[in-house]
């Protein structure tokens, strides 16, 4: 199973602590205490096991239109007025623990910005999640400027974005990673919604808009 980039070390970890621990255990069996070091190995691993599977980076079909960004469920689609982009559309999606939180291109586009801003760590689908760490990334396309948001939640506790200023990519090229998190908003100057509220999409596969003729 191939591991997504930046996440080597959690899982290498995880590996060498519940391997001390079993070490640990096999020295002193038979005391009272080797019992508890033999569970704590045990949990470790069960641990390890939890890390490769979130942290799988599966390859992806490039779809059709503009793509998710994110594995997960459509949280909200609205229209409205943003800072950067003007008129716009939000489409949010909230990716579950058991989601692949690798993120993707929506769209063929030029990177003009990203954007780190720290901030709280509260549960991504509530409203103020808004002040939550975040990753803004603004993309040149040929429907004109989108901009990609990655919002960490409860869990999440970094954001590890794989591109820069300046970078051209291709649509489902992956931008980024949420280490234990939790939702990515896009925002489309135009086109055609092509998902609902509660629909579940995956990153670089599934169509959420056309783009408009």
């Amino acid at each position: 199973m191939k591991l997504a980039k930046g996440t080597s070390s959690w899982i290498a970890n995880s590996i060498v602590l519940s391997s001390v621990f079993l070490f640990l255990f096999l020295i002193f069996y038979g005391f009272e205490f080797s019992v508890i070091l033999f569970f704590i190995s045990i949990i470790l691993y069960f641990l390890t096991t939890f890390f490769v599977v979130f942290f799988r980076d599966p390859e992806r079909i490039i779809g059709k239109g503009i793509v998710a960004c994110a594995d997960g469920k459509i949280r909200e689609i609205s229209k409205l007025k943003d800072k950067d982009l003007g008129d716009c559309i939000l489409i949010s999606t909230f990716m579950n623990v058991y989601n692949v939180h690798v993120n993707r291109m929506p769209l063929d586009g030029t990177v003009k910005s990203v954007e780190h801003k720290s901030g709280l760590h509260l549960p991504a689908f509530k409203k103020e999640s808004e002040k939550n760490e975040r990753v803004i990334i603004l993309v040149d396309t040929k429907i004109g400027k989108i901009k990609i948001v990655q919002i960490a939640g409860t869990l999440a506790r970094r954001i590890v974005p794989y591109i820069e200023k300046g970078d051209k990519l291709k649509k489902g090229d992956k931008i980024g990673i949420i280490r234990l998190g939790s939702r990515v908003d896009v925002y489309l100057p135009s086109g055609k919604i092509k998902v609902n509220i509660g629909d579940y999409v995956k990153a670089g596969e599934s169509c959420i808009a056309e783009i408009n003729d």
